[in-house]
């Protein structure tokens, strides 16, 4: 199971480098988002090609021709921010690029999630890969050494404006590689950098010549948590399909709603690919057969947060898609200030803004908050004896002597209700710093914080919804020895039983939630489903 988006790190459960990942060869092309994910979360080591190496010592070249030119160039011989009017003496340029780190590592409060931390390590040394930002070679296999050594800075969650890139979570990172600050090693434990680095059999590097603004002056940490989520998120699309078909049948819905015929009538590709996995899902339920078949039969519609499902769905699906088309724009990218041109020239510029991810950060945000706004009204459905058509108050065993899933739907509304908080954009926020010099910035790292926060919510929002309809279920046909649901539902069902008990008198509930979370963000009912179904859902 991956960690929750926004649980933290427990130091030295999962250390890095215990598992066997293909190695991750950085050069001038883009990286995947897998191959992020794969460094950020799983561990896998990092190495730098000889292309890349060849195009950071062009580089580098270019900043060493201009250490003695009179012209002042920004990030080599003079000040930064505000300070940018100050000429640098050459024999002082070194501890410029010290005290620029020191400075700004700056960070306060709650420590990042180390995956984040990786991420942007990632992020930042893959921009190096390109060979336009003027470090040496020594500085890039430097800060490969650290990620592969699975040292992580210790990074508060205040301290980057998103603008002028993710300067105090990049500081405290280029700080660990000049052997100062506090780092967590492969197996999690804090210690001061110097001795992680020591134990690592790694020396501490001296910045020159703008090599401390190179480290620090990118969108790392904010496209970090982006691909994070981003892979999240695909995985709980396809689950909230899985819950939404659940309650359906739970709740004795119609499928007819599903129909190809009827989503062609408006092609958004996310609603047709929603729709399609609803038919896969309930393809041959004797349930809802059953219940279409009866005479008693009146419901010639079902609610909205049951025949919406796939409108809603796929609305998210677009979303995300928009949101990986600006990640493949960001991976794409180098990011710097100055940046070393193809051509040869040091220019300032301004691709350390981070407003394309903070949007896309804050859009995934609302389409979380909704995904699970309508997940959390499937599931009180199931709890009201006036619209669960004929299932007990709560679900309760004995109504009144037990609650069944009251307070769980509680736990959902809690939830919810602080997901539609999340959703409120941070992209709309700018405060200006650095003596009104950086006068607009994009409070990016701030939307990818409270991205994750949100991810965390929709897997447990989506949990009660699947524990309650295989509750429910269980209440229609008897149980799993005499289902009456589809293949797939059955065996998600049945995957539930194994960790979770049936019906029956009241239990310690938050367990039980838990342990279908850790199924939903394991990706295990997906698996069963799609094992079921002998085919992947969409």
């Amino acid at each position: 199971m991956t960690s929750s988006p926004n649980a933290p790190d427990a130091p030295g459960t999962v250390p890095l480098g215990t598992v066997q990942l293909g190695t991750v060869r950085l050069g001038t092309s883009a990286l995947t988002p897998e191959q992020v994910v794969s460094v950020a979360r799983d561990g896998a080591p990092v190495e730098l090609s000889n292309e890349a190496l060849a195009a950071i010592e062009e580089s580098r070249a270019v900043i060493e021709a201009l250490v003695d030119d009179e012209t002042p160039h920004y990030g080599v011989s003079t000040g930064f921010g505000a300070l940018a009017t100050k000429h640098i003496p050459v024999e002082m340029r070194s501890q410029l690029q010290r005290s620029l780190i020191r400075s700004h590592a700056a960070s306060s409060g709650a420590e990042v999630d180390r995956e984040v931390i990786r991420g942007l390590m990632l992020g930042r040394l893959a921009t190096l890969a390109k060979g336009r930002t003027g470090v040496r070679t020594d500085v890039a296999r430097a800060y490969a050494d650290l990620l592969n050594a699975g040292i992580t800075p210790v990074v508060g969650e205040y301290g980057s404006l998103g603008c002028s890139g993710d300067l105090a979570p990049l500081s405290h990172c280029a700080l660990a590689l000049m052997g100062e600050g506090e780092v967590r090693d492969h197996a999690g434990v804090r210690m001061p950098a110097e001795q992680a680095l020591a134990e690592a059999g790694l020396k501490p590097i001296e910045l020159k010549e703008k090599e401390g603004l190179a480290l620090i002056n990118g969108t790392d940490g904010m496209l970090g948590m982006l691909l994070l989520a981003l892979h999240d998120l695909r995985r709980l699309l396809s689950t909230a399909d899985l819950a939404a078909a659940m309650s359906v049948e739970g709740l004795l819905g119609t499928d007819s709603v599903f129909a190809a015929d009827l989503h062609e009538l408006r092609p958004h590709p996310g609603q047709i690919d929603a729709a399609a996995n609803l038919r896969t899902l309930l393809a041959g339920s004797p349930l809802i057969a059953q219940h279409r078949a009866e005479s008693s039969f009146t419901r010639v519609q079902d609610a909205y947060s049951l025949r919406c499902a796939p409108q809603v769905h796929g609305a998210a699906r677009a979303t995300v898609a928009h949101a990986e088309s600006v990640a493949g724009y960001e991976l794409a990218s180098a990011i710097d200030n100055p940046v070393v041109t193809t051509d040869g020239r040091v220019k300032s510029n301004g691709n350390f803004h981070g407003a394309p991810i903070g949007y896309a950060l804050d859009f995934l945000a609302i389409a979380v908050a909704d995904l699970a706004s309508m997940s959390e009204r499937r599931t009180d459905r199931f709890l009201d004896k006036a619209r669960n058509h004929g299932l007990n108050a709560f679900l309760a065993d004995d109504p009144g002597v037990d609650s069944g899933h009251m307070i769980a739907q509680y736990t959902q509304a809690g939830i919810v209700s602080e997901l539609k908080r999340l959703a409120v954009p941070a992209s709309v926020d700018s405060i200006p710093s650095s003596a009104m010099q950086e006068d607009h910035v994009s409070m990016g790292w701030a939307a990818g914080l409270k991205l994750r926060r949100a991810i965390d919510g929709l897997a447990r929002v989506l949990a009660v919804e699947i524990l309650t309809a295989a509750r429910a279920m269980d209440f229609r046909d008897g149980g799993l020895e005499t289902a009456q649901t589809a293949a797939a539902t059955t065996a998600v069902r049945a995957a539930v039983r194994a960790h979770v008990p049936g019906p029956g008198a009241d239990r310690y509930l938050a367990p039980e939630i838990e342990a279908v979370l850790e199924l939903v963000m394991s990706g295990a009912l997906l698996d069963v489903a799609e094992t079921a179904l002998a085919e992947p859902l969409r």
